[in-house]
């Protein structure tokens, strides 16, 4: 299983995402401030992928502490939390990893320092653990609504690049092919970052899935002529009426599922959905780097002067969705409720 990030005795290693598919390279981050840089400049991207990223910065700053007394740590964890949390605004993940290791610490806190840095190691690891562990849940519920045969189509990548391991949308395309079913997959190149050209159809190719990368604008006319049977996303994030935050270009590509008949899934864990978050307006939108848009591979390929957008998401309403998939199970419309629930459930539990 490809390595998208994990705790080592050296740092946080993780596979340089910006390079791929033509180098696979790693890099590993000494300091909570280089976490912060990967998850920035995109060396690690991905809800779930940043969420156990900013979790492991939390466990890297306890990890270098010099502080000789509790509050002394603490105060260095919250400015590593701070630190993080203005990397990328969008993924809720990100939020959630930091505010689960801040609880760790704040139920630790009566223990010697080194007990707590200690817990805070291994807390980040049972995250990385247990986020493995959701994605293969999740494509077991999700491989049920794939097609026995034929084409699913993919934006971005939502794969074990995006995750701990495994993966979210493309963990659920896994595991129906696991479980025989004969899947062409249709992926997205997903402009400006090619998420979808780069990474997703690497992770593909690397597991012999028969794999089709098309431009964005061919999406429509694959449809027309009968060669999607499902579509299937990840998420960044999920509001609370079912209104889902994904890479740019994802609102299109379900408007254009619902015009041609197509199912339109989303699968993500638990941890991405905020049920604080009314609905998609909401939702922050990350804008990156112009540059993104203007250039590739380092070549200009706009006119000096021009206007630029670079919204990093968009939000797809809920009545485009067809089910969301989760660890906990399938959710359908009404969304405010069936989200509800499953978070619920998934609380019992832990």
């Amino acid at each position: 299983m490809i390595h998208t990030l994990e705790w080592t005795a050296a740092g946080v290693r993780f596979i340089d995402q910006r390079k791929l598919p033509i180098e696979e390279t790693y890099v590993t981050a000494t300091t909570p401030e280089q976490v912060a840089d990967a998850i920035q400049t995109m060396v690690v991207r991905g809800a779930p992928a940043i969420g156990v990223a900013a979790a492991m910065g939390i466990a890297l700053a306890a990890k270098n502490s010099k502080a000789e007394s509790v509050a002394d740590l603490k105060r260095e964890i919250d400015h590593t939390a701070e630190l993080i949390a203005q990397t990328r605004p969008t993924a809720v993940n990100l939020f959630w990893g930091l505010q689960r290791m801040k609880e760790k610490f704040e139920q630790l806190r009566i223990r010697p320092i080194t007990q707590i840095k200690d817990a805070l190691v291994e807390e980040a690891q049972r995250m990385h653990a247990e986020d493995i562990a959701a994605n293969r849940a999740m494509g077991r519920h999700g491989a049920t609504l794939m097609p026995s045969q034929g084409g699913v189509l993919t934006h971005c990548n939502a794969g074990a690049l995006a995750t701990a391991g495994y993966g979210t949308a493309l963990g659920v395309i896994r595991a129906a092919v696991e479980q025989g079913k004969k899947i062409h997959v249709y992926a997205d190149e997903t402009r400006p970052f090619l998420q979808g050209a780069r990474l997703t159809a690497w992770e593909l190719m690397k597991d012999n899935v028969p794999t089709t990368v098309i431009s964005d604008n061919m999406a429509g006319a694959m449809m027309r002529q009968g060669k999607i049977g499902a579509v299937v996303v990840g998420a960044d994030r999920i509001a609370a009426n079912g209104d889902v935050a994904n890479k740019i270009g994802t609102y299109t590509v379900a408007v254009l599922a619902k015009e041609h008949g197509i199912p339109f899934y989303v699968a993500a864990p638990t941890s991405t959905v905020d049920l604080a978050c009314p609905d998609g307006s909401q939702i922050p939108i990350e804008q990156r780097n112009i540059k993104e848009v203007t250039h590739i591979a380092g070549k200009q390929m706009v006119p000096d002067g021009v206007s630029i957008e670079n919204p990093a998401f968009d939000v797809t309403p809920a009545e485009y969705v067809t089910a969301i998939i989760t660890e906990w199970g399938i959710a359908r419309a009404p969304y405010s409720e069936s989200l509800a629930e499953l978070i619920g459930k998934a609380q019992v539990e832990v």
